[in-house]
């Protein structure tokens, strides 16, 4: 879908300069005492202490790296990169994570609002197409704030929120009007897979009742005229071996339930790594075959919106 006669204007200037912003982060540093921030709801008091907390992460938020990013979707990265902050830790245990030395070890800075804002506008500086928030879910007060300053000094970029996709509504209600892209990941269909993989009881509940309210705020992902993303929903589906993941089901959910013209990323990347091993199903790669077939599901539901910019098969 592209609209290319409407010029993108953030949702997230207009609150700032109306001040409704600033009500948010009190709002979100509010929730940070008896913290609801993400689908865990472990009710600790992050100002004071991490103990209890999955996420491991008080009030500073922890980034591992920031900056142009050219390998993630073709509407994000376009021809200037997409604009990535990584976030330390996450609120998910994933067997199989690719990223395990971020998201298990935390290695990184502690960074107030104030120096996120600066990463966000050296960002836009060096002329990215965004601002791609990556690993979320555990810092929205955080990022919050650091919105509200960014904007105050000149932010204007798209806000990509890429998730996991645990996410409570809580805080997405608290992000509703902040956030320009929502990219979530749909890990599973079958919550026991969930469980023993990921490490969450409720990852199929909880993950759908997230994309339903991300989309309820977004629609469906809209790009200018040289493609470049600008708001809406982008879906984020790993193919695993055996179908493991549940691909078949996944998509169904997003043609019948979110909309037929759903962006998807169907990734063919999964190779065994960290903890993988301890899953005989998932000790090895996907085959081309299997790759071709979740596109065929994909195709049969007439979900036609796929994003193969840098597919091995």
């Amino acid at each position: 879908m592209r609209d290319p006669g409407q010029r993108f204007r953030a949702t997230y200037v207009a609150l700032t300069r109306s001040g409704a912003m600033a009500e948010r982060v009190t709002q979100a540093f509010r929730c940070l005492e008896d913290c609801d921030l993400c689908a865990r709801y472990c009710h600790v008091d992050r100002r004071r202490s991490i103990e209890g907390a999955v996420c491991r992460t008080g009030e500073q938020a922890v980034v591992h790296s920031y900056g142009p990013h050219h390998g993630e979707e073709g509407p994000l990265s376009g021809s200037r990169g997409s604009g990535t902050i990584f976030f330390s830790w996450c609120n998910l245990r994933c067997d199989f994570c690719q990223n395990w030395d971020i998201s298990r070890k935390g290695f990184g800075v502690e960074s107030t609002p104030t120096e996120l804002a600066a990463m966000m506008l050296d960002l836009q500086t060096r002329g990215c197409h965004n601002i791609n928030l990556v690993s979320p879910s555990h810092v929205v007060a955080q990022i919050i704030a650091a919105v509200d300053i960014a904007a105050r000094n000149g932010l204007i970029l798209p806000l990509v929120y890429n998730t996991g996709g645990y996410d409570s509504i809580e805080a997405l209600r608290l992000l509703d009007g902040i956030i320009d892209i929502y990219m979530p990941d749909m890990k599973y269909s079958d919550a026991a897979l969930a469980h023993r993989l990921s490490h969450v009881r409720d990852y199929v509940q909880v993950n759908r009742m997230a994309v339903r309210e991300m989309h309820r705020q977004v629609g469906d992902l809209v790009l200018d005229e040289h493609g470049i993303a600008q708001r809406g929903l982008l879906v984020r589906h790993l193919v695993l071996p055996d179908n493991a993941s549940g691909t078949d089901r996944v998509l169904e959910f997003l043609a019948k339930e979110i909309s037929g013209n759903t962006y998807v990323n169907l990734m063919d990347q999964y190779r065994p790594c960290y903890r993988a091993d301890e899953h005989p199903s998932l000790d090895r790669p996907i085959t081309s075959a299997e790759f071709r077939r979740a596109l065929r599901w994909a195709h049969d539901l007439e979900l036609e919106r796929l994003d193969q910019r840098y597919s091995r098969f």
